[in-house]
């Protein structure tokens, strides 16, 4: 059973956006897509480490800002199999607040 930290409002965070937060001493990157739809990973891309926070954020996607790979926001996997998968977080919202389960989700490849 997951505990839940809450994290912000989804109007905290731009449309196209994110957000990052310290958990457990790891930052984890909170996503907000055009059509309010809202996802967590880890902020580190698995190919250079680079701040997926800071990347563009397009449909359901985010580029790394150091080499563009793109990753699914939905699931961490980038969408080249040999960019590897970012750890994701589990989201819940309750009357537009955000709430992020404090364990991470283990990726499929773990």
């Amino acid at each position: 059973m997951n505990e839940w930290l809450e994290v912000c409002g989804i109007e905290d965070i731009p449309r196209l956006g994110a957000r990052v937060v310290n958990m457990q001493g790891v930052r984890i990157a909170v996503f907000r897509t055009a059509m309010d739809e809202v996802f967590a990973l880890e902020d580190r891309c698995p190919h250079k480490d680079g701040p997926l926070s800071q990347g563009i954020v397009h449909g359901r996607s985010v580029a790394c800002p150091l080499h563009n790979q793109v990753f699914h926001l939905d699931s961490g996997a980038g969408a080249n199999p040999e960019d590897g998968c970012a750890r994701t977080v589990e989201i819940m919202l309750d009357r537009q607040r955000i709430f992020l389960a404090t364990r991470p989700r283990r990726q499929a490849a773990e």
